[in-house]
């Protein structure tokens, strides 16, 4: 029983790395990943007039569902948007994968040729990111009508908040390289924490945790694990005073039980690693303003949106991962 039980935790652990992107890539490739997809968008941008940071969004958008999601392909090359045959080509095309940009545009294709050479090439980079904001240029290139696009794209209103999320990031700080991390708490108090998503919890009813509680005492500051923008802030009868972070991974990162929050922080602002969010106390397991019935602790979770739905998945790897990170970062 317990070595069936410590199998599974090292597969979820392997699979919780693998869920943010920690792949073997140099500081230095992925510097020269970033510049040549900021070329692309920006090339795009030039000739569709759609903003650059929409192109990345929806191009973020489209990597971290195909990292997770079985029924499509994983991720390669540049850029990560992928475009089923049948919807590049046209349904009705006889072509399967066509790369004949006249004949696209008769059956209705995305297809299309962004660099001149005249194949619409499903596997060019440049082809798949001119085809998409070709395909939002209809609605117009106002951010409004651009989400108009994007809803008939997707079909889906979450989907839509997301790119449109990750797009006001990339606007806010004119780069991709968003991906640093912060430990949620200061590492100079006293503070434990180990494993504990996956356990049984019974008040309200049997359920799973589906987090990490890192006890402190009333009132340690609670910092923003990433750059993001605050999704939800409020009370909810299991977590107590608590506010959930989006971040570019389409990961929303829960905080819980807080005693408050930091002055002015409201749903919809932009946060950023190591930027207050709140204080450690011990509220929830009742109505509003309920406390104290369990020692002050910050509730830690992380759910991961694939474009249909959103799941939770083991934070204490990353938890570990961080702190390294963050001491690291505080010694230099």
């Amino acid at each position: 029983m317990y070595g069936n039980r410590l199998i599974i935790s090292s597969i979820l652990l392997l699979f919780a790395f693998f869920l943010l992107g920690t792949y073997s890539v140099s500081a230095s490739e992925q510097d020269d990943i970033y510049q040549q997809r900021m070329e692309l968008y920006k090339k795009t941008e030039a000739v569709t007039h759609i903003p650059w940071y929409y192109l990345a969004a929806i191009d973020q958008y489209e990597r971290n569902i195909r990292a997770v999601r079985k029924d499509l392909p994983k991720p390669e090359g540049i850029i990560g948007i992928y475009i089923t045959p049948e919807d590049w080509s046209g349904k009705l095309n006889p072509v399967t994968d066509d790369t004949n940009p006249t004949r696209i545009r008769f059956f209705d294709g995305l297809g299309a040729d962004g660099n001149g050479d005249g194949r619409a090439d499903r596997n060019d980079p440049e082809d798949v990111l001119y085809a998409i904001a070709h395909y939002l240029q209809q609605y117009g290139p106002y951010e409004k009508y651009i989400r108009i696009g994007l809803w008939e794209y997707y079909k889906r209103d979450k989907t839509v908040s997301l790119i449109s999320s990750f797009a006001r990031l990339y606007k806010q700080y004119q780069t991709l390289d968003l991906n640093e991390k912060h430990f949620p708490l200061p590492l100079h108090v006293n503070y434990s924490y180990r494993s504990t998503w996956g356990h049984a919890r019974g008040w309200g009813g049997r359920r799973m945790h589906e987090g990490t509680d890192i006890f402190s005492g009333y009132g340690v500051t609670v910092y923003s694990t990433c750059y993001g923008i605050v999704e939800m802030k409020g009370w909810n009868r299991y977590g107590g005073w608590r506010i959930g972070i989006r971040d570019l991974n389409n990961t929303y990162h829960y905080f819980a039980h807080l005693n408050g929050f930091a002055e002015g922080i409201k749903v919809g602002d932009i946060v950023e690693p190591g930027q207050p969010i709140g204080y450690v106390g011990s509220t929830g397991y009742g109505p509003p303003g309920t406390s104290g019935k369990f020692p002050p602790h910050l509730h830690y979770g992380m759910y991961k949106d694939d474009g249909r739905t959103e799941w939770s998945f083991d934070p204490y790897p990353h938890l570990k991962k961080w702190e390294r990170e963050t001491r690291q970062k505080q010694k230099r």
